[in-house]
């Protein structure tokens, strides 16, 4: 199958909608682990001067980050991609007892058109693994979708003090595709 049959054609602003809807949300600090899922929303936190972002060694750094930074009087966004979601689960348990607000954006690998056998089981856990630990799971499969339904999860997070992921499907931000042609 060539690469171009593995992407599926996505409008690039949906990256844009969901920082503007950040922005709203007065999210103040970007955490995350380097994800090409992310890279739009990382460029734009960085460009953004009422914003920091913190580039993370393992993705259970922002799940801390996040309670410090509303146990500081701000809100942050936990940004990382489904690989990482296992890292978190230990963690997360700091949210649930303490009963604060997190956002996390979790690009999903493991599904639609992936090639590394290594990203499937926990692309196939995630949703079950972040229910399991209290965390309401949202997942967006369409551009039109995406804006809306992480506004609606900022809003469930820090109005209900609860814990909100939105999964950004592997349809939505494309398949990576490392296959060479063969000749």
């Amino acid at each position: 199958m060539p690469d171009t049959q593995l992407h599926e054609a996505k409008p690039a602003l949906w990256p844009d909608a969901v920082f503007a809807v950040l922005q709203a949300a007065r999210i103040r600090q970007v955490a995350y682990v380097p994800d090409a899922g992310h890279a739009r929303l990382i460029e734009r936190a960085h460009a953004d001067p009422a914003m920091r972002a913190v580039v993370l060694t393992t993705e259970e750094e922002g799940v801390a980050l996040a309670a410090g930074a509303w146990l500081g009087g701000e809100r942050a966004v936990l940004l990382m991609q489904s690989s990482g979601v296992g890292n978190c689960i230990n963690m997360l348990s700091l949210i649930a007892n303490c009963r604060m607000p997190f956002l996390t954006l979790v690009t999903m690998r493991g599904e639609w058109g992936e090639f590394n056998p290594w990203q499937v089981p926990m692309g196939s856990a995630t949703p079950c693994v972040l229910q399991a630990m209290g965390v309401h799971v949202h997942r967006a499969d369409h551009a039109h979708e995406v804006a809306g339904m992480v506004a609606a999860a900022a809003a469930l997070a820090f109005d209900s003090s609860v814990p909100v992921a939105v999964l950004f499907s592997q349809r939505l931000i494309g398949a990576k595709a490392f296959r060479q042609e063969t000749p």
